[in-house]
């Protein structure tokens, strides 16, 4: 395994000026058409696969990855080499993340030097890819809590049930709330609750599957997702809850219990129909037990 030194870009190596030296026109030709094509796309997934298309006509190459602390994304058709090779990138001083491409050869000089001016142009696409990243994650998420907000609860449980329809399996939901909530703040204020809802979106972090997906409404209403599940998996993840929520020292000091209310989708929902089913029978059971839950 190899590595180069860091990359890092200050300035853009590009001048226009400097497309009329004759040493320079054949960098700029593949500059220019790399440019030309990253600049069409937001999307990370994208931007290497073009990247990626650009590069492989210099540098022969079977498999990329970019890779930093928020993604790992791979170019389409990716296949293991012999070799690897890495290239750290950086902007003013900032590290994007490591390239890392699978060679079956090992690179000559001018395989490196090519593929060090065409970094110089990916640069700024990806860090702009990056940023953009970011925002949607933030849009998509609650602030309070760090899980998934309505928003991207609405485009989750839109492609769960189409793949549950597809696939033909189970869709469930758990929509669950604090009992007595509002007394809660009445008393102790909002600095108490908000510290309550960030204890209790834990113990569901808890409790749930790495494929199960939680998500906040607002106030003290929260819902998971869970997928390829049966009634079975509901009532273990129920007993996983009220095991966390009974656990967690700073939900006993108040006192907090849940009610929860659950759900399978069936083929004639929409997604309106399937969240009011849980959520009725969430409100059905509410007032029956300290933490309950109901499967209809």
């Amino acid at each position: 395994m190899q590595t180069l030194n860091l990359l890092e870009q200050q300035f853009s190596s590009f001048n226009a000026f400097r497309l009329f030296e004759s040493e320079h026109i054949e960098n700029n030709k593949r500059g220019i058409a790399l440019l030309e094509q990253l600049q069409t796309t937001l999307e990370l997934d994208a931007l290497l696969n073009k990247f990626a298309m650009e590069a492989s006509k210099y540098v022969n190459f079977c498999g990329l990855t970019f890779k930093n602390e928020e993604a790992t994304v791979v170019m389409r058709g990716h296949r293991e080499g012999n070799f690897s090779r890495h290239f750290k990138l950086a902007v003013e001083g900032a590290a994007l993340g490591t390239l890392t491409y699978n060679i079956n050869a090992k690179f000559a000089g001018s395989h490196s030097k090519i593929l060090e001016e065409l970094h110089t142009y990916l640069l700024y696409p990806l860090k702009n890819a990056l940023q953009f990243k970011r925002a949607l994650a933030m849009a998509m998420q609650d602030s309070l809590t760090g899980l998934g907000n309505r928003r991207y609860y609405d485009e989750q449980v839109k492609r769960a049930m189409h793949q549950a329809k597809r696939q033909k399996s189970q869709v469930g939901l758990i929509v669950a709330d604090l009992n007595k909530f509002k007394a809660i703040n009445d008393t102790y204020g909002h600095a108490v609750g908000d510290k309550v809802l960030v204890n209790f979106a834990n113990a569901l972090r808890d409790s749930v599957r790495d494929s199960d997906s939680l998500f906040r409404f607002g106030g003290d209403e929260f819902v998971v997702l869970i997928e390829a599940a049966g009634k079975e998996a509901l009532e273990v993840l129920y007993h996983r809850i009220h095991k966390a929520v009974a656990s967690n020292d700073y939900l006993n000091k108040y006192q907090v219990t849940c009610s929860l209310g659950a759900t399978f989708m069936n083929n004639a929902d929409s997604e309106h129909s399937f969240f009011e089913r849980a959520d009725q029978a969430l409100y059905r059971r509410k007032m029956n037990m300290p933490c309950n839950l109901a499967i209809v």
